[in-house]
């Protein structure tokens, strides 16, 4: 370690032994290496500590320098209680029920979007598609171009299930700029932060899945903050086989 200090002109030695290459200090320089040492504690790399040893009689500039570290380790502290609080959470579904772990469930923001949307009552969930065939009708004469990345979502209402008389909408992320039509809103949907799950099978699962992110949502301490929808990555729209669908389950989400 001295070797590397005296490389890097961190503590050079006071002498080295032309014979032996023995390094020799002074007692002055066991302050110089107490200093080393208690920036390393402090989580600080060497490089940073070759700045800061040389900002030692200049208080002011020596607070800086502890006040960054202070607030990177305390953002790194607060991630790392995330990961246990997570994991915690995760050993305690998994004691409770063996399969929480078959959906994961991620946390990320989707950005702010502009959108090609239809929202009406329709008898049923089963029925959500004469809302997308209203939105390609009317939109397929304006040429429209697909958003990047392209989002086609459905957003329910509601609130909570209903048997019959849903008020559904659906969205397709779009690029420029059009004039509504008689049934499609053109506008732009504000960044949303979502806990999510993606699975690939029949719209029988939503519901499973739908729990799933619920149950994650409220062990891991967020809030519901909006309204469920679902994000369509492969829908019937591309194959008409259930087994290829990709649906991903949304829940908008604060901290608590």
């Amino acid at each position: 370690m001295l070797r590397h200090y005296d490389e890097i002109g961190l503590l050079v030695p006071k002498s080295t032994d032309a014979f032996t290459s023995y390094r020799y200090y002074s007692e002055e320089q066991l302050t110089v290496a107490g200093q080393i040492t208690a920036l390393k504690d402090m989580g600080f790399g060497l490089v940073s500590i070759g700045e800061i040893l040389n900002s030692y009689d200049n208080p002011q500039k020596l607070a800086l320098f502890l006040e960054v570290k202070r607030t990177e380790v305390q953002a790194q502290a607060e991630e790392i209680s995330r990961r246990l609080l997570l994991l915690e959470t995760a050993v305690k579904r998994l004691r409770k029920d063996r399969t929480a772990m078959n959906y994961s469930i991620t946390l990320k923001t989707i950005p702010e979007r502009y959108v090609a949307s239809v929202r009406k009552i329709i008898p049923s969930y089963e029925q959500e598609g004469m809302l997308w065939q209203i939105l390609m009708q009317e939109t397929g004469p304006l040429c429209i171009q697909n958003g990047e990345p392209c989002y086609a979502l459905a957003i329910f209402h509601d609130g909570e299930y209903k048997e019959a008389d849903v008020d559904v909408e659906v969205q397709k992320t779009v690029r420029g700029s059009y004039e509504n039509t008689e049934n499609v809103v053109f506008k732009t949907e504000s960044p949303v932060m979502i806990a999510s799950a993606t699975y690939k099978g029949s719209y029988e699962k939503v519901g499973e899945v739908s729990e799933a992110v619920a149950n994650w949502v409220r062990d891991n301490e967020y809030d519901f903050c909006g309204l469920c929808f679902n994000i369509y990555h492969v829908s019937p729209h591309e194959t008409q086989n259930p087994n290829e669908w990709v649906t991903e389950i949304c829940y908008p989400v604060r901290k608590k």
